[in-house]
């Protein structure tokens, strides 16, 4: 972030010394260095906050990827009980007995004629 080097700081401090004397140097330090300390602390709570968006936004990204697969959207609505609205496929649930008994029905359905009279 900034380039400062060992010389500048001892640079600094030989100033700072000069000017604000030997007696209150410990104090300022001590102050300046709570206030780096507290402005730190607030850096990374942004960037824990900026990095904890991002991630749900690539969440967000993912999960809608991934809602965009029609298998995906199948087996969701098998799950929850939603079936899409297909004729090909069956509904969710449907046993081999109920569609027996669906071939049963349709042949009920059919008329008998009788092969006698002929």
């Amino acid at each position: 972030m900034f380039d400062i080097g060992f010389f500048e700081i001892i640079f600094i401090m030989v100033i700072a010394l000069l000017v604000v004397g030997p007696e209150r140097l410990p104090r300022i330090a001590r102050s300046a260095g709570l206030w780096v300390g507290k402005m730190r602390g607030f850096v990374a709570s942004v960037k824990a906050d900026i990095d904890q968006e991002l991630a749900a936004d690539e969440l967000k990204k993912v999960l809608a990827k991934q809602a965009a697969v029609p298998e995906l959207e199948e087996l969701i609505d098998e799950v929850t009980g939603n079936p899409l609205e297909s004729a090909e496929r069956k509904p969710p649930g449907l046993s081999e007995k109920a569609s027996s008994a669906d071939q049963v029905d349709k042949l009920a359905a059919t008329p008998v004629t009788d092969d006698t009279s002929k």
